[in-house]
């Protein structure tokens, strides 16, 4: 089959992918049909364009033709107006111009949830079975390389700095040295610095002392700029609030680490819980509020596969509305020290647009337009473009807006979310530049690149059960 045939994957993937946290839901009807009709409308304008299937369903035009027929299925799904839909414009899905003028832009974006493997030394597991296994080479370990991690986030996307984020699994494929080799690789070959790295911590990890005195250690040694928790995994489960007294009571001492140590923001992951109870946020408000000198950046913002976010709900709070419920209890309002941060969440509901606007809209009444903070959790779903050019493309309905007061996602809202907040946070001047190609080279890197539209984490539940039990992370 000629390469110009070989058909790379649709645009905007919205397939059942997992980042390895939780087993990923079936395709829903709405999203076959998305599919299937993408694919009729992408031959038909790919061929009124000149050009081949493959190459139109990587450009910028084949995501718009793929948003509008979302935006047009939602519709009939719900047999009405969805509470969220995907503007671009007629013209986008046929004229290059059009499709970057919907899509494209130069915002700032800031990725503060960045993850990848590194099998290139000895951890201590085999290579799993992931997509990214078949990238060509004869060593599936050369697919995980750090020059290819940095190719898809800087060359394959419009991503302009991004955190490496620590992993609580066993052996660290993403290692404190794997990072700073990827920083200082970055730094090389960019010219500045727009990739950070997270300190991994796991205080319930064996003695309390020594877990913070390898804290000590890692801070000595690298320039972090946040330190990065798991409070169900990589150890017994443990609160932030210390208040169960049947849990390892370690959260009071680490953020006590931090607030010595520096830097004063801590990353830690609440939602995609498997059910355990410890990856739930109800500790973050009180944390936050026992502790004003620190950020806390709530990673996926509560958020569960399982669950449908609609409007918050108090008496019985789920999903994202148990972060807002504890922050609130807490007397934390928007402008507050917790941030909202949306990796694999906004992945998550992007082909729901309903749910889409109460997840945005329920985060931005509770947070601030200044406290909602962009991330993707890629790679494990590929390059982030297509997250990126979805969420330009977002808005919520007027009449969500009206009843229940969600705001309206103007561009100064998105430009804020997709980088500016996060710079503030972390103290950075945002870097606008391009690395290595311009912005209009983009669109042809992207047409020209081997790995197309993939995704890269388990596709099905057995592939993330398997993840989770190599990795040793709780599925209880």
């Amino acid at each position: 089959m000629a390469a110009d045939d070989v058909d790379p994957g649709l645009p905007i993937k919205l397939h059942p992918c997992s980042n390895g946290e939780y087993l990923p839901p079936p395709a829903s009807p709405l999203v076959r049909e998305v599919a299937r009709r993408t694919r009729e409308r992408a031959a038909s304008n790919a061929h009124a364009v000149g050009m081949s299937r493959r190459q139109f369903l990587l450009s910028s035009m084949g995501a718009a033709t793929m948003l509008t027929v979302l935006a047009a299925c939602s519709r009939e799904a719900e047999e009405g107006e969805p509470g969220g839909t995907f503007v671009t414009s007629p013209e986008a899905e046929r004229d290059p111009d059009a499709a970057r003028d919907a899509l494209g832009g130069d915002d700032f974006v800031f990725d503060v949830q960045g993850h990848f493997l590194d099998y290139s030394h000895d951890y201590g597991g085999p290579v799993p079975a992931f997509p990214q296994s078949n990238c060509g080479s004869a060593d599936p370990k050369e697919c995980y390389s750090v020059e290819r991690f940095l190719d898809l986030i800087f060359n394959k996307s419009d991503t302009n700095m991004i955190v490496l984020s620590a992993l609580p699994f066993a052996g660290n494929p993403l290692s404190p040295e794997v990072m700073a080799r990827t920083i200082a690789l970055a730094d090389e070959v960019c010219g500045d610095q727009r990739v950070l790295m997270q300190g991994e911590a796991h205080p319930s990890d064996g003695p309390l002392d020594v877990a913070l005195a390898a804290m000590a250690d890692l801070r000595d040694r690298y320039g972090i700029g946040a330190w990065k928790v798991y409070t169900h995994a990589g150890g017994p489960g443990w609160y932030l609030d210390d208040h169960d007294p049947r849990a390892a009571q370690v959260g009071e001492r680490f953020l006590s680490q931090v607030a010595t140590l520096g830097p004063p923001i801590v990353a830690v992951h609440k939602g995609f819980s498997s059910g355990s109870p410890f990856a739930s946020p109800v500790d973050v408000g009180p944390a936050a509020l026992n502790h004003p000198e620190l950020s806390f950046v709530v990673y996926h913002s509560g958020y569960e596969a399982e669950h449908t976010e609609g409007p918050y709900d108090a008496d019985a709070p789920q999903g994202i509305d148990r972060l807002i419920a504890s922050v609130r209890a807490a007397d934390i309002g928007p402008g507050g020290n917790v941030y909202a941060e949306l990796g694999s969440t906004w992945k998550s509901v992007m082909g729901r647009p309903t749910e889409a606007a109460h997840v945005l809209g329920k985060l931005l009444a509770a947070f601030g337009e200044d406290n909602v903070v962009w991330g993707t959790d890629s790679i494990w779903y590929g390059s982030p473009q297509d997250q990126i050019q979805a969420f330009r493309a977002f808005q919520i309905s007027e009449q969500f807006q009206e009843r229940f007061g969600y705001p309206a996602l103007t561009p100064q809202i998105k430009a804020k979310i997709l980088g500016l907040n996060s710079a503030r946070l972390y103290g950075v001047e945002p870097i606008t530049s391009r690395c290595r190609i311009d912005r209009g080279e983009i669109e042809q890197a992207r047409q020209a690149s081997t790995d197309g539209n993939q995704t890269f984490g388990p596709t099905t539940a057995a592939g993330a059960l398997a993840l989770m039990r190599a990795h040793r992370i709780a599925t209880a």
